[in-house]
């Protein structure tokens, strides 16, 4: 599979923008593509998505983690441009958008085969999880309903592997421990920390950076 960071407070290359947001593309082997989460500002979504080379045409999913501007903030011009897509929204999602399909998520979901949503834990953030094997990858928004009971819904569908998004102000380091891979991005504000205690296992974010697994 692959993930390549759309938007981000940072960017890994010069010619994107950066912005106080989040938003991914991921690629999963015979799985339609997924967008997940439109980042703030949907200049700056468009924009890194043009250089990227992503047409909005390609995607047939769009994942939003939690309704918070900073994730939706691209959202209604994306649809606008593509709006025969499945939109998957979190139990709370209010926005008046225009989609193919809108499905709203309270509980664990089955999205394509092996990909599933964790549901909207502790209504407030639905994350995003990817099986290969007997390992999950999960990416997540923000985390604001904490790593801990992110993992352990994603137990549920596999080992752990890797963790890539934003963390908030997630400070139980030894919950990460056994992960071969952590990818903290965006509102994550103790990301120096953990970069110290793993380094083995880090990757830097920021726009345009491509992570495969």
């Amino acid at each position: 599979m692959k993930i390549t960071i759309i938007s981000d407070n940072t960017t890994a290359f010069r010619d994107l923008k950066s912005e106080w947001g989040f938003s991914a593309l991921i690629e999963v082997e015979n799985t339609p593509l997924i967008l997940f989460d439109t980042g703030a500002d949907s200049q700056i979504l468009l924009h890194n998505m043009e250089k990227l080379k992503i047409s909005p045409a390609s995607i047939q999913c769009v994942f939003i983690s939690h309704s918070h501007w900073d994730h939706t903030g691209g959202l209604r011009d994306f649809l606008k441009l593509n709006p025969e897509v499945k939109l998957y929204v979190p139990e709370d999602f209010s926005d008046d958008v225009k989609a193919k399909e809108i499905i709203k998520v309270k509980d664990s979901t089955k999205i394509y085969e092996n990909v599933f949503s964790t549901g909207t834990l502790k209504g407030i953030e639905q994350s995003l999880v990817i099986k290969k094997g007997e390992e999950v990858v999960i990416i997540v928004g923000c985390s604001h309903s904490g790593v801990g009971e992110i993992l352990k819904e994603s137990k549920k569908f596999g080992r752990p592997k890797a963790l890539i998004g934003g963390l908030h102000g997630f400070s139980e380091f030894s919950l990460i421990k056994d992960l071969d891979l952590i990818c903290a991005t965006h509102c994550t504000q103790y990301k120096d920390k953990i970069k110290e205690l793993y380094p083995e296992k880090f990757i830097e974010g920021g726009a345009g950076r491509v992570i495969e697994i």
